[in-house]
């Protein structure tokens, strides 16, 4: 395939999925995952999460991930046109929402839809997560690795989810385990 054919899919992908992005941009994790490494081949399971754990890593908005993918399919040009497929439908979208909703007040109607797009975002975003933790525990090698990265996500997963504490207190774990496990 060539770059400009790539560039191609890579701003349409980007686009089509942009307008499912309820919940933000980590919602739609598991269809840039179909999109690059599924269909398109650009990258395997493991690159893609190892591109998304650098964009979390870094300070800024979680799609970072999406230049990141632009980069590697088509360099520089490539950043920017994934950055804009993916944040610009959106951003009109939004102001366009914005619009309605301010003229439409406090419809009944419309809050009653506004609740209905909750589960819809957490299931999108629960999907991210298993879409992760597999890509995670598939590159790990081994069947113990493999295992004992499920166990992690398992045991982090429910740190989160049944503690008040911070979720940082995960993130210092995993720093710690990673730097002993690998030296």
């Amino acid at each position: 395939m060539s770059e400009e054919s790539d560039l191609w899919a890579l701003m349409t992908g980007f686009a089509a999925i942009s307008l499912l992005s309820v919940g933000g941009g980590i919602a739609v994790l598991p269809e840039m995952h179909r999109l690059v490494v599924e269909q398109q081949g650009w990258m395997d399971s493991l690159g893609f999460a190892k591109r998304f754990a650098l964009a979390q890593a870094a300070p800024g908005p979680n799609i970072m991930v999406v230049g990141l993918i632009g980069w590697e399919v088509a360099g520089l040009i490539g950043m920017f046109a994934a950055m804009l497929a993916m944040c610009g439908p959106t951003t009109l979208l939004a102001y366009g929402f914005f619009r309605l909703r301010a003229s439409l007040g406090t419809a009944l109607w419309l809050r009653v839809i506004e609740r209905g797009m909750v589960p819809i975002a957490i299931g999108l975003i629960a999907a991210s997560g298993v879409l992760l933790a597999t890509g995670a525990a598939a590159g790990a090698g081994s069947t113990v690795a493999t295992v004992l990265a499920a166990a992690i996500t398992l045991g982090s997963t429910v740190f989160v989810w049944r503690t008040r504490r911070s979720p940082l207190w995960v993130l210092a774990a995993g720093a710690v385990l990673g730097a002993s496990l690998l030296g």
